[in-house]
């Protein structure tokens, strides 16, 4: 038998009667791991405390006491860490998740704790007093749900869910205990009550959206932001740690942001083409000079590894900036010859103020896919950031002003859907350019009807990656790894559903598997990092949530299938890149967008099953072929329903190639000359040579 002594005391700060108690207590919870509720008695712990059975009865009476101290004490560590967790978020999804995750947390499902609430809750019904502490807890757990939930489903179904949430955190926990923490860990119980919250969620949207709620992904955007002028915070998702604050735009910001924009276009737009092309030059090389900079700015924002943000995401930034300087000095329209009488001509005119609305996987580089473009064309452009990611855009406002772009004519304003929202219906904005998820889009399209602004729209994804038998196996897996890993896993266009001839699904596993376990984990900003982290906690508890679902349905994991959390990554919101094998089309992880570093590999056997079942998917944005027959390759992309294709690559986006897709993952093109369609209107010129006749 262990024995643990009280030990003198070092702080005379603390009185001496709590800090023996809080030890006795700890003992007591030892003595319940070990021998349960009846084997733990007052001379038991006195012994093992090294005090008189009268010192413990001084402090507590009775075991019921003692026990009844213990019980609460638990309870109340679980508490402080609900109250930490709830600070720390500010959205109601993400508080309800807070509450999930300090119940099932890691500690909770270690045996000597597990094992000591265990003899608890055996005992809640013949003690009374151990009865009034556990109803204290659960009350409390209610009450944290409901507030949360009432923010977004309504009050009946808000008192429902809560009701249901509480009884299942308890449910799973009993569960994982009774069974000697055989049956289920932490991860995976959290990530199968936030699979079933976001479920219900889901299911509630579209009441929600009736009464009012702008619906925006799985929250209701109302209720999760701070108001007009309120500072948020933007988390280092490696760490956890708060990187730094920006305040949230209302109306009289924005308001005062279009005025200013409107105020500087029509000079910007007066302009030659070879005028503003020598500041989006000179843009261009600042970007390039200041490269390392703002790589790790980026890093620092998303998580994402340094090795990536160095030599993508600002030099791709660069590189749209010199383009679209190159473009802006070949703008044109056409002549159009009539005959002898008459000629017409059509002139490329920029729309005015635009406003382009961010996605947190690429900040900069989306951020310069849009002003690029748009300011070539002699447009102002008004832009937000993601709230996830906010720092590298107003670095590129800074940049564009060092450059010589007039004052006003790029503007960064921050917040969240409302402050989107702002925008989207502006009257004097004329286009809005969105990369975001479908439910948004749909939601800035219909804004955007009510004054008839052109939208470009550039959603998600579930894009199909076929790789037939002739192919280069290892160039085939090269170009899985580049379809599901970069960036974690966090690319509209991953080709997440990875269709394999059976000939050589085989020996594609082994090649593939093998290269996935000596992927580098670890920190984003050590250069040898290959995998770095999920944008957010919540966005990794998706993730996870759809790795459940994954083996709950029936597919196998390869390799990976859990969040990483060894050494430094402890505090940060990494998962392990997964492999399911044993898919079917009707799967969740098949059908749903994950955004996270979840591949699907599935089977086929003939070029025409694998086009139907690679097109029988709402979205439509991306899609790859690897073969050697290039006949073949030309044929089935041909067919494929997808706006972005790669024959033997993947997810390589060169500015002078359009980017986006069909379906529901969007409208409008972006790069290329495509984009000069949208960021300019066409007029129409008729020039007259000769008398006009009249017929009256």
């Amino acid at each position: 038998m262990n024995t643990q002594s009280i030990n003198p005391i070092d702080d005379s700060s603390v009185p001496i009667e709590e800090t023996r108690r809080s030890q006795l207590v700890e003992v007591t919870i030892d003595s319940l791991a070990e021998l349960g509720y009846v084997g733990t008695t007052l001379a038991q712990i006195a012994a093992r405390a090294g005090v008189s059975p009268g010192l413990v009865a001084h402090y507590f009476g009775d075991k019921d006491g003692l026990l009844d101290a213990a019980f609460r004490s638990l309870a109340r560590r679980v508490g402080n860490q609900v109250r930490t967790r709830l600070r720390q978020v500010s959205t109601p999804r993400a508080r309800i998740q807070a509450v999930i995750d300090a119940n099932l947390a890691p500690e909770e499902f270690e045996q000597r704790t597990g094992t000591a609430w265990l003899a608890f809750w055996g005992q809640v019904l013949q003690v009374q007093s151990l009865k009034r502490v556990q109803s204290v807890y659960q009350q409390r757990t209610l009450s944290n749900l409901r507030n949360s939930l009432k923010k977004l489903v309504p009050p009946d179904e808000a008192q429902r869910l809560a009701a249901m949430i509480a009884a299942m955190i308890d449910g799973v926990w009993l569960r994982a205990a009774l069974s000697g923490w055989r049956e289920a860990d932490s991860e995976s119980a959290r990530a199968l009550l936030t699979a079933f919250v976001d479920d219900r969620l889901k299911q509630a949207a579209p009441a929600a959206a009736a009464a009012g709620d702008v619906v925006v992904g799985r929250e209701r955007a109302r209720a999760s932001s701070p108001a007009a002028g309120e500072r948020f915070a933007s988390i280092n998702p490696a760490t956890g740690e708060v990187l730094g604050y920006v305040t949230a735009a209302g109306s009289a910001q924005v308001d005062a942001a279009v005025g200013a924009a409107s105020k500087a276009q029509p000079d910007w737009g007066a302009m030659t083409g070879t005028e503003r092309a020598r500041v989006l030059r000179r843009a261009a090389d600042i970007l390039r000079s200041r490269n390392q900079e703002l790589a790790e700015l980026e890093t620092r924002d998303t998580g994402k590894p340094i090795q990536e943000t160095r030599v993508v995401d600002v030099m791709s930034g660069a590189d749209c900036f010199e383009y679209f300087a190159g473009l802006a000095q070949s703008l044109s329209g056409e002549h159009i010859d009539l005959g002898p009488t008459a000629f017409g001509y059509t002139r490329r005119e920029p729309l005015g103020v635009v406003a382009g609305i961010g996605a947190w996987n690429y900040p900069l580089q989306i951020a310069c896919w849009k002003a690029a473009p748009a300011l070539a064309c002699g447009n102002a452009m008004i832009f937000k950031p993601a709230e996830l990611t906010p720092f590298s855009a107003v670095k590129l406002e800074e940049i564009l002003l060092e450059a010589g772009a007039p004052r006003g004519i790029f503007q960064v304003v921050q917040g969240f859907a409302e402050t989107g929202r702002l925008l989207t219906r502006h009257p004097d904005i004329r286009k809005v350019s969105l990369t975001g998820e479908v439910g948004t889009g749909k939601a800035v399209m219909s804004d955007a009807a009510q004054t008839l602004k052109n939208v470009t729209l550039e959603l998600g994804g579930k894009s199909p990656l076929i790789i037939f038998d002739d192919a280069k196996l290892d160039n085939a897996v090269s170009g899985a790894l580049l379809a599901n890993f970069y960036s974690s896993g966090q690319v509209c266009s991953n080709g997440t559903r990875v269709f394999v001839h059976a000939s050589v699904k085989a020996a594609f596993l082994e090649r593939l598997i093998k290269r996935v376990n000596a992927m580098r984990i670890g920190d984003p900003m050590n250069p040898d990092t290959q995998v770095g982290a999920m944008v957010s906690e919540q966005h990794m508890h998706k993730v996870l949530s759809y790795i459940e679902r994954g083996r709950a349905q029936g597919a196998q994991v390869l390799t990976g299938g859990m969040r990483v959390t060894t050494g430094e990554l402890k505090n940060g919101y990494f998962v392990a890149p997964t492999v399911f094998d044993g898919c079917r089309d009707d799967m969740a992880i098949v059908r749903e967008e994950i955004f996270g570093p979840v591949m699907s590999v599935l089977e086929f056997e003939h070029e025409h099953e694998v086009i139907e079942r690679a097109n029988a998917t709402e979205f439509g944005l991306a899609a790859g072929v690897f073969t050697n027959d290039l006949t073949r390759a030309h044929r089935v992309i041909a067919k494929l329903q997808a706006g972005t294709c790669w024959i033997n690559q993947y997810n390589v986006t060169p500015i002078e190639l359009p980017f986006g897709g069909v379906k529901l993952s969007g409208l409008g093109r972006e790069n290329g000359r495509a984009a000069l369609e949208h960021y300019t209107q066409l007029k129409s010129v008729y020039v007259a040579m000769g008398d006009i006749d009249a017929p009256y």
